[in-house]
This record gives C-alpha cells, sequence and structure tokens, in this order.
C-alpha cells in the first residue's frame, strides 16, 4: 500500500512538472524577453564548477527510435531585441578553424541536382528608368609611353639589293618608232564625209577627205572634197600642204589649191594654221591667192560630242570668204556662203561609221545674186546619210 501511494505521488509530480513547463513554454513563446534589464554583468558565475553534458551524458541509442512517427510541434523563435546588447564588452575567444582535408572525400560520389536556370524575360524591365553612374573616363598619361620612331638607321631583315644596269634596261627597255618627235614614218587616210543628200536640184554626192604621211614635226598632208548632182560634177577641188609643227596641238601649213569646178580651172596659193582648240575642237584658217590678184579665205570647224562609247554627236561649220568678184564662177566679194551641219554616227567599229544628219546652206551678197539670177534659191536645207571611214 506504501509503494502504491510513492507511485502516485511520483506521477502527480511528475504531471506538475510538466504543467509547469508547459506553462513556462507558453510564456516564453507569448512575451519576448528583454536581456537589457538584466543583470548579466553582475552575476558571478563559475564556469569552472560545470559539468559538460557530453561527459554527464551517456551514449543514447537512436537506431530503435522511431524519428518518422514523432510530432514535433517547431514554434517559432520569437524577435531578438539586439539593440540593448552591450557587443563591445563581449569576450570571444577566437580560435582557428582547423583545415578540412579534402583527400579523403569522394567528391565523384556525391549527388547534386542542377536545375538549370530559367530563362529572364527582359521585356518587362524598365530600362530607361535604371539610374547608372557614368563616371568619365580619366585622361591618359601618354607621357610615359615611348612613342619615338624606330631608327631610321637600322638594317632591314631582308635588305633590298641595290639597282643594277640590267634592272633600269628591263624597266625602260628602248621601244623604237614611238619615241617623242622621233623620225618613224605614219600615215592617215580620213574620209570625214561621204554621203548622200536630198536636195533640191536633185540627188548629190558629197565628200570630204583628208589625210597626211610624215613623222612627229613634219608631214606631207592633202585634203579634198566637192559634190555632184544627178551625174555632174559641181564642185571639186584638190590642196597639197607641207606642215610643220609649232606646239602639240597646232602645225602651220603652206601649200597649192587646184579647183576643177565650178568654171575653168584655178590654182591657188595656201597657207594657213590647223590643229585643236579648247575642249577638242578641230580648227582649219587658210588663206588663198589665185590668179588676176584673186584672193580668199576659209574657216572650218567641228567638234565630237560623245554621248556613248560608240554613239556621237558632231556639229560642224565651214564659211568662205572672198577679195573680189568673179561672175564667171558666181562668187562675190566678201563673205560668200557659209554651211552648217548636224550628224549623228554609230561607230561599228573604230574605223567604219554610219551616220545620218542634216545641212544648211546659205549664200550672201553678190553671190547670192548670182546664185537667183540662175533660178536657184539663197537658202537650202538637205537631208544627209553617209559613212566615215579612217585607216
Amino acid at each position: 500500500m506504501k509503494e502504491l501511494m510513492m507511485k502516485k505521488l511520483q506521477t502527480s509530480r511528475h504531471l506538475l512538472g510538466l504543467i509547469l513547463a508547459s506553462a513556462v513554454a507558453n510564456a516564453w513563446a507569448a512575451e519576448p524577453m528583454d536581456h537589457a534589464a538584466m543583470g548579466h554583468g553582475d552575476m558571478p558565475m563559475d564556469h569552472s564548477a560545470m559539468t559538460p553534458a557530453s561527459d554527464a551524458m551517456q551514449a543514447m541509442d537512436h537506431s530503435q527510435m522511431n524519428h518518422d512517427a514523432m510530432q514535433i510541434d517547431v514554434q517559432p523563435m520569437p524577435a531578438m531585441d539586439h539593440s540593448k546588447m552591450d557587443h563591445g564588452a563581449m569576450q570571444m575567444d577566437s580560435q582557428p578553424v582547423p583545415a578540412m582535408d579534402h583527400s579523403q572525400m569522394n567528391h565523384d560520389a556525391m549527388q547534386m541536382d542542377v536545375q538549370p536556370m530559367p530563362a529572364m524575360d527582359h521585356s518587362k524591365m524598365d530600362h530607361g528608368a535604371m539610374q547608372m553612374d557614368s563616371q568619365p573616363m580619366p585622361a591618359m598619361d601618354h607621357s610615359k609611353m615611348d612613342h619615338a620612331a624606330p631608327d631610321p638607321s637600322a638594317e632591314s631583315r631582308t635588305p633590298i639589293p641595290p639597282i643594277t644596269d640590267a634592272d633600269r634596261a628591263a624597266a625602260f627597255p628602248d621601244v623604237h618608232g614611238h619615241k617623242m618627235h622621233d623620225n618613224a614614218i605614219n600615215s592617215l587616210t580620213l574620209i570625214d564625209q561621204l554621203e548622200y543628200q536630198n536636195a533640191d536640184e536633185g540627188s548629190v554626192l558629197a565628200w570630204d577627205a583628208s589625210g597626211w604621211i610624215g613623222n612627229d614635226i613634219d608631214r606631207l598632208w592633202w585634203r579634198s572634197e566637192g559634190e555632184r548632182t544627178d551625174g555632174t560634177t559641181e564642185g571639186a577641188e584638190v590642196q597639197a600642204f607641207w606642215g610643220h609643227a609649232i606646239s602639240p596641238w597646232w602645225e602651220t601649213v603652206l601649200g597649192v589649191r587646184q579647183d576643177f569646178k565650178p568654171g575653168s580651172p584655178q590654182t591657188w596659193a595656201a597657207a594657213g594654221i590647223q590643229g585643236m582648240a579648247l575642249y577638242n575642237f578641230e580648227t582649219e584658217a587658210t588663206a588663198y591667192l589665185g590668179e588676176n590678184g584673186q584672193s580668199a579665205a576659209r574657216l572650218e570647224g567641228e567638234y565630237d560630242i560623245l554621248l556613248t562609247n560608240r554613239l556621237f554627236l558632231q556639229p560642224r561649220a565651214e564659211a568662205n570668204f572672198y577679195g573680189k568678184n568673179d561672175p564667171g564662177r558666181g562668187i562675190g566679194s566678201g563673205l560668200a556662203d557659209t554651211e552648217l551641219g548636224l550628224r549623228l554616227r554609230y561607230e561599228i567599229v573604230r574605223q567604219f561609221a554610219p551616220y545620218i544628219g542634216v545641212s544648211w546652206g546659205k549664200v550672201y551678197g553678190n553671190t547670192a545674186d548670182y546664185v537667183q539670177e540662175e533660178g536657184g534659191d539663197s537658202s537650202e536645207a538637205r537631208f544627209v546619210a553617209g559613212v566615215r571611214i579612217w585607216f
């Protein structure tokens, strides 16, 4: 009976202890503890008399426990107010952490669950609102750099051999017949106009040709022009000159001119200048002195306008002057006649080019009177078609 009473007493004590422990735990969880009011600094505590729990506690056998069935009520730890603590007065014995020996670890056996990082959606970010502190780049000090150029006296790794006479001869060979002002003989024949003209009197065949033979300084020139109407020669002449170059683009000419038509044949002494004026304008100016004190002058000019690599438009003009009237040949003094033409040619090859165009002629003064007496017109426009040939 006495033993039963003792067991009940122990059970009551055990229940009372659990009730008190539960009340203390609930009070601890309900109200945070203010350590600032506690005088921890005044409490003398002798830690030397304490026995570590590890020494007093016997080893516990966890192998027989069912940890899965345990119900653990984990209460959140109340917030701790550190503002009242004097951390500066704490004495901490900082011991160095011993070095860890990784040589005994089996890193290959470790299982690590590495999840790929999800793609980041930048479309929702407001980059315009970002504040970036852009600091200016500090100035670079070039004073310490060695910008000096390499020494020109230093020898190249692959030195260039000196130039020899054989090298000069190979670079500048002696090309015969192509030197400036050499004595090579060259020649050119140009049929500038060989054309059909639709005139009021009928079909007209007209020609204008020239050529030369010689070197760069001295040449023998010839010219010929005329026309035939319905098989009858209305005008024809031939000229021969000696030409001497006075500049790269100009030369003087001196020679004779022979007229076969109109009228009786007539011979003239001729002198003039010919060449290429500004912008490649080909020019001829010739003065003549004929029989019985007759004099004449002729001016001619033409210009090639390049439309394409093979298509050319050529305007042309000619004017004739005479010193006195010659009724037998229908020529009056002063400005006798002019002719203006415009021809469009296509060079199938450079030496051969067909063309079409128009020509307009007019007579003046006494020459116009002579023409009208014969029943002609003082001015006339003609359609022309022909070929241009040179070789």
